[in-house]
């Protein structure tokens, strides 16, 4: 127990610097791209003088070399405070985050869920079944699932089932009449908005995770151990999903790791082009508008769930696999 107390301590103040990194790698990454969060508020007005423009940076404190901008960030991140958005209503940072991180989270979350429903059964039922039809069918629909971007499908399934036949809204996340309908009606107009987002996520999903599940799964059938299994003469079906399985999900375990951080970054597009209001939409209108603040507080909260995502990896890996364990009781 001392043993994995002290590995987790360690392992703590790894992430804490690898954190301090991204978040000095991301800060002057974004100041050297071109335009300023002013440029909004001047270029478009003729009568702007540069005594006006030179205000207006140090307001925002952009008259400040970038070294010491981020130090000053730093010192109010210490403090939880992302402070405020330099456009639009220039509410505080969090206060926006936090009305659109709902939908943002819920949907990334269902769909991993429902891709890992899938993606799992599909994995395992190919690779007990190798070379059969099945395992054919699902490698035609992997193939497909690498082959159509998500944006492209996107817009194909908002053309056929949004005009050609309108049988489920395309835009937004609620109708025009939303207030006025029961609770039932509510719910079921808001699972309409999101039944073509869903699907890009999880269509996008299944078919790498499933995969994945695939080739992990024949490794994992080849090992002595199962053919021990199976000469004891256990049955198939418990030979495969006691004794194969729980070994063959470590590699999907490293994928699930890797899924966290998309949570945020896979929003951006499909919440655009549905008109979704959630972080990836938000992240998306930040970095157009070059506001710095908001930008930052999006990649901070994406480097928080990218390291979260390896701890959580670290973790199943015990859980999954008792031999890890054991190294590290024995380390």
């Amino acid at each position: 127990m001392l043993v994995l107390l002290k590995r987790l301590v360690l392992k703590s103040v790894w992430l804490a610097v690898v954190f301090l990194g991204i978040t000095l790698v991301s800060f002057f990454v974004i100041h050297l791209a071109p335009g300023k969060p002013t440029d909004l508020q001047t270029d478009m007005n003729p009568l702007i003088t540069p005594e006006a423009i030179a205000r207006l940076e140090k307001l925002y404190g952009l008259d400040q070399p970038v070294h010491v901008q981020y130090g000053l960030w730093l010192k109010r991140l210490a403090s939880l405070d992302f402070g405020n958005a330099l456009t639009g209503d220039r509410r505080p940072v969090w206060d926006k985050i936090k009305e659109r991180l709902p939908l943002t989270f819920g949907m990334n979350m269902a769909a991993l869920v429902l891709t890992l429903a899938l993606a799992i059964p599909i994995g395992v039922t190919a690779a007990a079944r190798q070379n059969g039809f099945f395992d054919r069918a699902s490698t035609v629909f992997v193939f497909l699932g690498f082959a159509v971007p998500g944006f492209w499908l996107a817009l194909l399934l908002m053309l056929l089932l949004g005009i050609v036949w309108p049988v489920l809204p395309i835009s937004g996340i609620t109708s025009l009449d939303h207030a006025r309908m029961d609770w039932w009606g509510r719910t079921a107009d808001i699972c309409s908005h999101l039944a073509i987002p869903m699907f890009i996520y999880v269509f996008g999903g299944l078919a790498g995770m499933s995969r994945y599940m695939r080739s992990s799964m024949l490794e994992a059938l080849r090992q002595d151990y199962i053919l021990t299994a199976r000469a004891k003469g256990l049955p198939e079906r418990l030979v495969i999903y006691r004794h194969a399985l729980r070994n063959a999900l470590l590699p999907v375990i490293t994928l699930l790791g890797l899924s966290v951080p998309g949570l945020i970054g896979g929003s951006v597009i499909i919440e655009q082009i549905f008109s979704l209001p959630g972080l990836g939409q938000l992240f998306y209108q930040a970095v157009m508008a070059r506001d710095y603040p908001l930008i930052m507080a999006n990649l901070v909260l994406g480097a928080v769930l990218t390291l979260a995502g390896n701890m959580l990896a670290d973790v199943g890996y015990s859980l999954a696999d008792p031999r890890i364990r054991s190294g590290a009781r024995n380390d």
